[in-house]
């Protein structure tokens, strides 16, 4: 067994808002069992035992994220496009809680417009696009770097895809592990990870829904990486998301004061 994988299987869901695949005859062709399928396919090819992975999709109960499933998912992917306004916002609070709690989220493609990933981030993740099937060439920057493990060479090729181009509205990423150039003339910073709380997030560009993007090797592999990258420790830290008054103090303070309580009434 790897000795860098967690001793038990990392809990993986794949949520996918399932739309696309549904309703548009060309998606549907592509991934007929849907885009999910292949995303889980992808991880359990590099992985396998090493992980257990469920889907979750926008049209199920609560999106396929219950508090149950959120609990038991150390890694959440998330795949969005035509569908992020019907997204719950309460979802949307667990999720970005769960993370600040330690749980890994990759976000994929046109996720960036997700409300989750715009709520990490704080800005607006918004950006110049184009499609036309034009050739996407993704150099690694960090070939070290445990996301990039196993690639052919320092970068790979996409041959058709939508062009995604700067400028990109993140804030600086903590690493930017992959910048790609479009056969337009663009480029894209397309492998960007950040911290927030104990948690880490991957965003990872390719993933258009009209092109074979996740029967990519490279990208296949990338994604797996990613899984494993983020899967969270098994850290006993207390996690603290409010900001309690301490009252005692942990060692006596020798000036007398009165508070005025209104003052931090929420």
């Amino acid at each position: 067994m790897d000795p860098a994988m967690p001793s038990a299987p990392i809990r993986v869901t794949v949520w996918h808002e399932h739309v696309h695949d549904r309703v548009n005859a060309a998606v549907k062709k592509l991934y007929p069992k849907g885009m999910h399928a292949e995303m889980k396919s992808a991880i359990q090819e590099h992985l396998g035992s090493a992980v257990t992975v469920r889907t979750a999709l926008l049209e199920e109960p609560e999106h396929g994220l219950t508090d149950e499933v959120l609990a038991n998912t150390d890694v959440l992917t998330w795949w969005g496009h035509c569908a992020h306004d019907q997204v719950d916002d309460a979802i949307v609070e667990k999720v970005h809680r769960r993370v600040l709690e330690g749980m890994g989220l990759i976000v994929l493609h046109s996720g960036h417009y997700s409300k989750i990933f715009k709520r990490l981030l704080g800005t607006t993740c918004s950006l110049r696009w184009r499609e036309a099937g034009e050739k996407e060439r993704l150099w690694c920057l960090m070939t070290g770097h445990p996301i990039a493990d196993g690639l052919d060479d320092e970068y790979f090729e996409i041959e058709h895809t939508e062009m995604y181009g700067e400028f990109f509205d993140i804030p600086t990423p903590d690493e930017l592990i992959f910048v790609s150039w479009f056969e337009g003339g663009e480029v894209f910073r397309s492998g960007c990870t950040w911290n927030r709380g104990k948690g880490k997030i991957f965003y990872f560009r390719p993933g258009h829904e009209t092109f074979p993007i996740y029967y990519h090797k490279q990208v296949r592999r990338i994604l797996a990486n990613a899984v494993k990258h983020l899967t969270p420790s098994r850290c006993s830290a207390p996690v603290r998301l409010e900001a309690p008054c301490i009252d005692p103090p942990l060692s006596p303070i020798a000036t007398v004061h009165e508070v005025d309580q209104s003052l931090h009434e929420h």
